[in-house]
C-alpha cells in the first residue's frame, strides 16, 4: 500500500511561484521514477513533468522553462517548482508514477491562478 499526499497549492497571481510537494508513504522503501500530473475543470488529466531514478527529467511543453521537478529520496518526497505562473495552470495537481500512475491516486493539491 502506497499513499501519495501532494501539497503546496493555493491562490496566486499570474506571473507568480508556488512550489508543490508530493511524499509517498506507506510499503514504499524507495520512490522510482514518479511525475506530476494536473486536471483542469472539464478536462482530463494530462502529463506535466517526470523524473527518473537518476535526475533525468521530462516536461509538456507548455510547462517547459517555467515549471522544474526535482527529488528528495530520503524523504521519499517528489517536488514541483511552478514559476511564471498563467490562468491556463489552473487544475488539481496530483503525482504519480509515469505512464498514467501505478499507484493510487492521491487528492491532489488545487492550484489557482488568477488573471
Amino acid at each position: 500500500q502506497v499513499d501519495l499526499v501532494e501539497s503546496g497549492g493555493g491562490l496566486v497571481q499570474a506571473g507568480g511561484s508556488l512550489r508543490l510537494s508530493c511524499t509517498a508513504s506507506g510499503t514504499l522503501r524507495i520512490i522510482n521514477n514518479m511525475a506530476w500530473y494536473r486536471q483542469a475543470p472539464g478536462k482530463q488529466r494530462e502529463f506535466v513533468a517526470s523524473i527518473d531514478n537518476f535526475g533525468n527529467t521530462n516536461y509538456e511543453d507548455s510547462v517547459k522553462g517555467r515549471f522544474t521537478i526535482s527529488r528528495d529520496n530520503a524523504r521519499k518526497t517528489v517536488y514541483l517548482q511552478m514559476n511564471s505562473l498563467k490562468p491556463e495552470d489552473t487544475a488539481v495537481y496530483y503525482c504519480n508514477t509515469p505512464g498514467g500512475g501505478n499507484y493510487d491516486w492521491g487528492q491532489g493539491t488545487q492550484v489557482t491562478v488568477s488573471s
